[in-house]
């Protein structure tokens, strides 16, 4: 070991403490790291959205493969802190080295992993558990090793004044956290999108590992000049990479990633498919607008028609996605009165320019549904509620308390149209959703596709609630596509409840995300 390496007693330990870095840089180093390590979290699950989708178990897995990273790096740094401060700097270093080149390569390990990994395990939870665990365990437990060593050093320095050190050291982590959640969610996704804000990331840990191999030879460590060169090239070299791969978005937004996908060989005629995440929200057909292309969209639109008490009927969308109701009403001239709650104006503006949607005489607000109810005491004949997809459930357009301010905002022979996707061996989030509306409606109903279908299959159904029985058990849909909706029964819908005796839904408990999760 080199003889600088070491903090000796007398005139030795002086000499040594004299090489020690400042307090003030290792707190600023910490900070650093602490902002990019929490920049990488807020960006994990951004990052798995398109493949499978953004949810509470999405959220639980990044929280808990980052802590456990952070953990695991706080135990092997506690080892490298034992060393004396040159060495331990430099092992540091390179541990920022690592931070770095794993922070570049999680884009390419999420692409080159997520089929295979979906397809292997096939079960949701798993799938999501599995690759926020190969994409980003390992960054989040190379940046765990600096804040013991930091902390060591720090304490070093000021021997005397070491619980002002340690203190610094900790607010430091703490600021740095706060820091790198209010960038990332409110400045670098949003600038840069999810590729862009990791190289950020990346060149953020590359010149901090070069920082401190600087320190560390400052501190009796071996000439790192060759180290730090290559740590700041090699990690941004395959950053670079990575941000010329193509994008599997074709707009990131900061809710979603939308993809615009051309259906035309599926539709037989110019049509596109909007993918929201990992789910298709809608298809557009450019010229022939009445054909909705999906199952539900042409359900709710058969159905709220049906059901509209007047011509000049007023309708109140939750969620725009493609938008392909409203643009199939106008263009049909369907005499309705179309007000539109997205919460997010670039799926607004992608439905303009790729799905034909033209928004003249729509009132389209930007806002959440919930809210843009609650601020307006409008009365609509129609309510229709398309925020439904799979495990990604808004879970606060599914309680009482919401389906009471929904009951408030209809007229007296209104109606609520959801959209709802379930399993067919399962149908829990489905039964629990009509039992929350019995609550608050006199009528209840299930509408279905009456096809056949396998056990494992995701289902596609509306739920209508109302005051009156709708007049038909049936409808069908205009050529060339004769989609069907059928009536359940209510005998079949009380033997559904009865069986799976699902819970009450409020803004207090509502477990959707569990009810719609399959755990066999």
């Amino acid at each position: 070991m080199d003889e600088g390496e070491s903090v000796g007693s007398g005139a030795g330990e002086s000499a040594g403490e004299s090489k020690l870095p400042s307090v003030a840089l290792l707190v600023f180093v910490q900070a650093a790291v602490s902002a990019a390590s929490l920049v990488v979290e807020i960006v994990a699950g951004r990052m798995l959205a398109p493949y499978l989708g953004m949810s509470l178990y999405t959220w639980t897995s990044v929280i808990a493969v980052v802590l456990a990273g952070f953990s695991a790096g706080h135990w092997a740094g506690g080892l490298i802190a034992e060393a004396k401060p040159g060495r331990a700097l430099r092992l540091t270093a390179w541990s920022m080295a690592g931070a770095a080149l794993t922070a570049a390569g999680a884009t390419f390990i999420l692409r080159w992993s997520a089929g295979p990994v979906i397809g292997g395990f096939g079960h949701p939870i798993a799938s999501i558990a599995v690759l926020t665990m190969l994409a980003f365990f390992p960054p989040s437990f190379f940046a765990g090793i600096p804040a013991p060593v930091l902390a060591h050093v720090a304490v070093a320095a000021q021997p005397n004044r070491s619980g002002r050190a340690l203190g610094a050291m900790f607010a430091a982590s703490a600021i740095g956290a706060i820091a790198g959640t209010l960038a990332a969610g409110f400045l670098f996704i949003s600038w840069l999108g999810s590729t862009g804000t990791l190289a950020t990331v990346t060149a953020v840990y590359a010149l901090l590992a070069a920082l401190l191999f600087l320190t560390a030879r400052q501190a009796g460590g071996a000439k790192a000049t060759v180290s730090a060169l290559a740590v700041a090239v090699l990690p941004v070299g395959v950053a670079a990479l990575a941000l010329v791969q193509p994008d599997p978005c074709t707009r990131e937004s900061d809710y979603f990633c939308i993809r615009v996908i051309d259906v035309a060989d599926d539709m037989g005629e110019p049509a596109r498919l909007m993918v929201l995440d990992h789910l298709g929200h809608g298809i557009a057909v450019r010229d022939n607008p009445q054909r909705l292309g999906t199952p539900h969209a042409a359900m709710l639109d058969m159905l709220a028609r049906m059901r509209a008490p007047r011509d000049g009927f007023s309708a109140f969308f939750i969620g725009g996605g493609s938008y392909s109701v409203p643009r199939a009403w106008a263009e049909n001239g369907v005499p309705a009165e179309i007000t539109v709650a997205e919460i997010d104006p670039a799926v607004t503006e992608v439905a303009q320019k790729d799905f034909w949607f033209d928004p003249a005489g729509v009132d389209i607000r930007s806002m959440d549904a919930r809210l843009a109810l609650a601020a307006d005491p409008t009365r609509h004949d129609v309510i229709i509620g398309d925020a439904f997809t799979d495990i990604a459930v808004p879970a606060h357009l599914v309680t009482r308390e919401f389906f009471r301010l929904v009951s408030e905002r209809l007229t007296d022979d209104g109606v609520y149209l959801m959209n709802v996707v379930d399993h067919a061996d399962g149908l829990r989030a489905l039964a629990a959703i009509t039992r929350t509306l019995r609550t608050v409606f006199p009528v209840v109903e299930i509408w279905a596709e009456p096809n056949p279908v396998g056990a494992d299959e995701r289902l596609v159904f509306i739920v209508l609630a109302g005051r009156t029985m709708s007049p038909l058990s049936a409808v069908t849909g205009p050529a060339p596509d004769f989609i069907r909706a059928a009536r359940l029964s209510p005998g079949a819908v009380d033997a559904l409840v009865a069986r799976l005796d699902p819970p009450l839904l409020s803004d207090d408990y509502a477990p959707i995300d569990r009810l719609m999760a399959r755990f066999d």
